[in-house]
């Protein structure tokens, strides 16, 4: 077969000469689907049989965690008739697409966790949104540009009726760099790389590539140009790095964001911030059908009984009034013999070894992570990066918008490097505990929201369930940086790109040309307001929030040499890590929806899918799946949940 940088005409050749160069015309005649006809989505399920809408008894189901996996589940089980109570931790519902208002001089915003593309293949999501009738929260991107720091001309992906391998043709005919591929499928690797993107099976593929990280899959004769132009930037926007990352769920990302999805990779964003263009009416939604709906709730007890969770415990108060004690992680990064740290992220305690007390380093005013500092008052105290606020070593406020004291916590027990935290404050307003039991648990949060509630188990736990969960583990963490400025910019690539070949940046986002309040006040002041993601960077690189801010404005000054001249308003920063991590190796005893608990569901993008699903669609579509699992075994009809062509057309 011809090596594709050998195609030194390839711009004037037509479609049909490609294909037969790609060695797709065979295959091209079998695939059952023209050219021009656009594949439908798979429904996943489908009952055969005609049952009834609604379970034929009173049901009550308690879903804990209130991000999109949460909400679905709880969103499907109140249309259903079920008696609903939502618990989320948090003030905010919405999880990792939640929102909450910020200042920025005189005027207020949504801040949120950072800019989500919604794209069109996800089927489940856009099947909530019309149902709701709010498709005019959502507007169309256009088109989706990859922008490289070196050695590349940027790529753009814009809306397509294409599926393989018409997708792949369109690709290397307006793809600028082309010849910079370095396929050659005359050569073994090459030919089983390309038979592994085409031909996504589960779980054959993941038999195959699981068990090795993509950084192991092809540090070997691999294509360059293919991994710099596509795999990299692709991998790294699943929130997982390459040297983490199983081969096999990369597999799975590719099929469903390209080589099984007809839809192009053009997306959506929101007009508003997400939690009033998409939070908000699914949860008006739950409370208009019976469901009850509770914020800032605390779980302190899962009660076990005969293997199956027969009731829940929680009460409502602020994070100080806590009186649950939580373990946490020794920090190896930021500790030193004086001063060790616990936690990571926006999550961060101070602990002062041979005492029994410990410091939330959580900014009391944003939510930033203060870091110590030598400038705060002659013992050392602390700083928060992103608006000021000053602490002293004990807590107290000092300066800046703070009102509160940095939280204090009491050591409970310590096991190597774990230690056991309780907060020391009373509790305020006479927080009580509420025991609801229900027929139904579905367990919603995030990966360390789910250990934190199996650790709070009493009673007879099924093991299998706390082993699964256990294993689980979280990706590098998550930052992002927004920027206010008070003048705008040109820019010639779309309004949301990712980027590759910098340090810490993967992405730039032009708030000031998507959501309306933002464009508003560009359109009133002149300026711009940016928003950088590091979709999961190395803490050994970047281990304070301090760290992430400076990189980020470094680098947004290359990206936009023009904002050097700028005045820099303000920042925010958002810094997590709890996003799903699929390391090599952890497909074969990651959770399903069901679990050996016949009443408890699991929901959430770290649950094992049974068809292809990434991110927000992954989130929504386990939330359904959680609630079709109790509408089966209730003999109520199913929801028709839908998906990409679950496998490639070269499947082996």
């Amino acid at each position: 077969m011809s090596s594709l940088p050998e195609l030194s005409s390839l711009q004037a050749l037509s479609r049909r000469s490609v294909l037969k160069l790609f060695g797709f015309g065979t295959l091209a005649a079998g695939v059952g689907y023209s050219r021009f006809s656009k594949p439908q989505p798979t429904i996943h399920h489908q009952d055969r049989l005609a049952l009834p809408r609604q379970p034929g008894r009173d049901l009550k189901a308690v879903v804990i965690g209130g991000g999109l996996a949460g909400l679905a589940a709880a969103y499907e089980l109140s249309q259903r008739g079920v008696r609903v109570t939502l618990l989320e931790r948090s003030p905010q519902l919405g999880g990792k697409i939640a929102s909450w208002p910020i200042q920025v001089g005189d005027d207020h915003f949504m801040m949120e966790h950072g800019f989500h593309g919604f794209f069109p293949q996800y089927y489940n999501l856009f099947g909530l949104v019309e149902e709701l009738q709010i498709r005019q929260n959502f507007k169309s991107l256009d088109y989706y540009s990859v922008v490289y720091k070196d050695g590349y001309q940027p790529e753009v992906f814009r809306p397509s009726h294409s599926a393989f391998p018409w997708n792949v043709v369109d690709l290397a005919i307006n793809s600028p760099n082309r010849l910079k591929w370095g396929i050659n499928l005359a050569k073994l690797k090459h030919l089983e790389v390309f038979r592994e993107i085409t031909g996504f099976r589960t779980p054959q593929s993941f038999d195959r590539l699981d068990q090795m990280s993509v950084a192991e899959w092809v540090k070997e004769d691999f294509p360059q140009g293919l991994y710099d132009l596509y795999f990299l930037p692709f991998a790294k926007s699943s929130l997982n790095a390459p040297d983490v990352m199983s081969a096999g769920e990369l597999m799975q990302f590719f099929h469903f964001y390209f080589f099984g999805n007809p839809e192009g990779l053009a997306f959506n964003g929101t007009c508003q911030d997400m939690g009033r263009s998409l939070v908000d009416p699914i949860v008006a939604a739950i409370e208009d059908n019976g469901g009850q709906v509770i914020t800032g709730a605390t779980v302190s007890q899962l009660g076990w009984q005969d293997h199956n969770i027969h009731q829940v415990t929680y009460h409502q108060g602020s994070v100080a009034a806590n009186p649950v004690a939580f373990w946490v992680d020794r920090n190896p990064l930021l500790s030193t013999d004086e001063m060790e740290y616990f936690g990571a992220g926006d999550r961060v305690f101070s602990h002062q070894p041979g005492t029994q007390e410990a410091l939330s380093l959580t900014c009391t005013h944003q939510g930033c992570t203060v870091q110590k500092t030598v400038q705060v008052s002659t013992d050392g105290g602390y700083a928060c990066p992103c608006h000021g606020a000053v602490y002293a070593q004990d807590g107290e406020v000092l300066g800046g918008p703070a009102r509160e004291n940095l939280t204090r916590y009491r050591v409970v027990d310590r096991q190597g490097d774990q230690i056991q935290l309780l907060a020391q404050a009373p509790a305020t307003g006479g927080a009580t505990d509420t025991t609801v039991d229900a027929d139904y648990f579905v367990l919603a949060a995030d990966i360390p929201g789910i250990k934190h509630l199996m650790s709070l188990s009493q009673g007879q736990v099924e093991p299998t369930v706390s082993r699964q969960v256990e294993q689980l583990q979280v990706a590098d963490p998550f930052a992002v940086g927004r920027f206010w400025f008070d003048r705008d910019f040109d820019w010639e690539h779309s309004w949301f790109t990712s980027l590759s070949g910098y340090r810490l940046t993967d992405s730039i986002t032009l708030y000031h040309r998507i959501q309306e309040d933002y464009i508003d006040w560009a359109e009133r002041t002149g300026g711009s307001v940016v928003e950088l993601h590091a979709y999961c960077y190395k803490e050994k690189e970047f281990p304070t929030q301090q760290a992430l801010l400076d990189t980020f404005q470094s680098e947004l000054f290359e990206i936009v040499p023009t904002l050097k001249d700028a005045t820099l308003l303000h920042k925010q920063l958002v810094n997590q890590k709890n996003f799903a991590g699929f390391p090599p190796g952890s497909y074969g005893d990651r959770p399903e929806t069901t679990t050996a608990a016949s009443n408890l569901l699991f929901a959430g993008d770290w649950v094992k899918m049974p068809f292809p699903c990434g991110l927000m669609e992954r989130a929504v579509s386990s939330g359904l799946l959680a609630a079709n699992a109790v509408l089966q075994q209730e003999g109520a009809q199913r929801r028709p949940i839908l998906s990409v062509n679950p496998e490639g057309v070269l499947k082996i």
